[in-house]
C-alpha cells in the first residue's frame, strides 16, 4: 500500500475556508492578511489559526456549513484522487482548516479519510474558539508518521502534496513532496515543483 496526503486549503480547494467564512462579515482583508503571513511562515499557524478564528465569533454554524459544502474544488482534484487510488494509494486529507468543509468534501472528492479541526460553538452560534488535529506547525509530520505506523507505509511510499508553511513538517517523512502553486518557504523543500493549477499534473510527475 501507498499513502497520498494532500492539503485542503489551496490544494484540493480553490481557496481558504477561513476567507470565504470572512467574506460573509466583511473581513476578508483582515483575514487573508493573517492567512498570508500565516503560510509564509512569518507567523506561528497556531497563533494565526486562534486569531483568525476568533474574528468569526457570533456567526451561525448554518451559515458556515452552507458555505462550506459550496466552496470551489480545484481543478482535477477528484480525477487525480481517482487515479491514485487505481495506483494503489489511500488517499488522506491533513487540514488546518476545519470538518465543516472537510467531511462534506471527502464524499465529494473520494478521499478515504480526513484529518482537520472543529470550530467550536454554542447554540448554533460560533464562539471563536478551535480545536482539533491540525492545530499546530508539526501537526502534519505528526500525524503522517502515526499513519504510516498504522498503515505500514514508509517515507519511500509516502506522496505528499501542499501549499504552505505549515505543510512544511510532513515533508520530511516523504519521498515525493509536491508544491503546488506554492509558497517559495515550501518550494524549497519539494522535489515536485507544480505552477499549473490543475491537481492532474501530478499525475505526469510521480
Amino acid at each position: 500500500m501507498k499513502l497520498a496526503v494532500f492539503d485542503f486549503d489551496s490544494t484540493l480547494m480553490d481557496g481558504e475556508t477561513l476567507e470565504f467564512l470572512a467574506q460573509e462579515i466583511g473581513i476578508e482583508k483582515e483575514v487573508k492578511k493573517i492567512t498570508d503571513k500565516a503560510m509564509n511562515g512569518e507567523i506561528d499557524f497556531f497563533e494565526s489559526l486562534q486569531k483568525r478564528v476568533s474574528l468569526l465569533k457570533g456567526l451561525k454554524v448554518k451559515t458556515v456549513n452552507e458555505i462550506c459544502e459550496n466552496l470551489p474544488v480545484m481543478k482535477g482534484a477528484k480525477e487525480t484522487i481517482y487515479e491514485l487510488k487505481k495506483l494503489g494509494y489511500k488517499v488522506v486529507c491533513f487540514s488546518g482548516g476545519f470538518k465543516n468543509a472537510t467531511v462534506p468534501f471527502m464524499e465529494k472528492l473520494g478521499y478515504d479519510c480526513e484529518f482537520s479541526n472543529t470550530l467550536h460553538e454554542k447554540s448554533g452560534i460560533l464562539t471563536g474558539l478551535i480545536g482539533g488535529e491540525m492545530m499546530f506547525n508539526n501537526s502534519k509530520g505528526e500525524m503522517l508518521k502515526r499513519l504510516q505506523k498504522i498503515t505500514g507505509t514508509t517515507p519511500e511510499t509516502t506522496l505528499v502534496i501542499g501549499d504552505g508553511a505549515n505543510d512544511l513538517s510532513m515533508f520530511q517523512f516523504a519521498s515525493k513532496r509536491v508544491a503546488f502553486c506554492a509558497k517559495p518557504i515550501l518550494k524549497e523543500k519539494a522535489n515536485i515543483i507544480i505552477e499549473k493549477k490543475d491537481l492532474t499534473e501530478i499525475l505526469k510527475k510521480i
